[in-house]
């Protein structure tokens, strides 16, 4: 099997030969080119090199175009400015005027930071010759919310004027799906969404705004046929119960969620993937405690399962133990 096909029959409900790998590389993967974080983020053509030299190096089964949050954000009106070594920074075009009216309603393909993400899934299909399952991306919701209004005045406006909220996620969900459909007509047969500020808000309110809207994008992509990979930082156990409706894919669970605790709320069905620390389980580890923790991993968290961190893979990590994360193990 190839890394596609593996994945694939995971999420088929087949048998692979061995546990996919599914590492999230940005800064990683760009130095491990001899680039750097600002060209990774700026510019498809670096990032597309850097994830099938990795992937060719280390054999995971994903590649993917993840780079940072501010894709949508600069076709919101946001103006991103790029660091050579850290994640790119955005201003937050809603953070003063709270002006729904004011925000365009973004083109994928016209958008410039969104349009080389688009290219970067093209880039994908055009070099890769089907080996690996391509991952577009979009921000979830809530997140793509905090990166309108910022972070704090989102999380007010979620208590303070939750009609408000629900609305500017609304805009969100829209752009979102037109995010989702072009990537996915340029190859990606699987879409992230990345809600990672859904992880700092009680259930009562994830549930009520921010799981709908969740859903919206699911199903959106779901019916642009792809799959759906949920990624959400943090803990969010107190979460699970409202994700497990949403019909996801994989779930990509962070380190500070137990596996097992995901696996029962979420059912037999969903894949989970993850969970090492990714600073002090891969980072700061060795290659045998990395193989130990892969296998616990699994363990815990039973089949389906994909390998790999609870978030992206640091900057600085050991080429040896980015080797023994993406080392083969057998399918239980």
């Amino acid at each position: 099997m190839n890394g596609r096909e593996r994945y694939m029959a995971v999420l088929e409900g087949r048998r692979p030969d061995v546990v996919p790998r599914l590492p999230i590389l940005m800064q990683f993967a760009a130095e491990f080119i001899g680039s750097n974080y600002g060209d990774f983020a700026s510019d498809h053509r670096v990032l597309v090199q850097a994830n099938l030299a990795c992937a060719e190096t280390f054999d995971f089964d994903q590649v993917s175009c993840i780079s940072d949050p501010y894709r949508e954000t600069q076709g919101f009106g946001g103006i991103v400015e790029f660091v050579r070594d850290g994640v790119p920074r955005s201003t937050h075009p809603l953070a003063e005027d709270r002006n729904l009216d004011a925000l365009p309603r973004p083109d994928p393909l016209i958008a410039t930071r969104m349009r080389d993400r688009v290219d970067a899934c093209r880039a994908y299909r055009a070099q890769d010759g089907g080996r690996h399952s391509i991952l577009g991306w979009i921000e979830g919701p809530a997140a793509e919310a905090a990166d309108l209004r910022d972070t704090m005045n989102f999380l007010i406006d979620l208590m303070d004027d939750p009609p408000y909220a629900a609305a500017l996620m609304d805009r969100c969900v829209q752009t979102g799906i037109d995010f989702a459909r072009a990537q996915i007509d340029a190859g990606a047969d699987t879409v992230g969404i990345g809600d990672a500020i859904a992880s700092q808000v009680a259930p009562e309110t994830y549930e009520a705004l921010i799981l709908p809207r969740e859903k919206q994008l699911v199903d959106a992509v779901r019916a642009a046929g792809a799959r759906i990979r949920l990624h959400i930082c943090g803990n969010i156990t107190h979460l699970l119960p409202g994700i497990a409706s949403l019909g996801v894919d994989i779930l990509d669970v962070d380190h500070a969620v137990d596996l097992a605790a995901a696996r029962a709320a979420l059912g037999p069905r969903v894949t989970l993937a993850g969970n090492l620390d990714p600073a002090n389980a891969v980072l700061r580890a060795t290659p045998a405690s990395i193989r130990e923790g892969i296998r616990r991993c699994l363990d815990r968290a039973g089949t389906p399962f994909m390998a790999g961190a609870g978030c992206e893979i640091p900057a600085g990590t050991p080429v040896e133990n980015l080797k023994a994360l993406c080392e083969p193990i057998p399918w239980p």
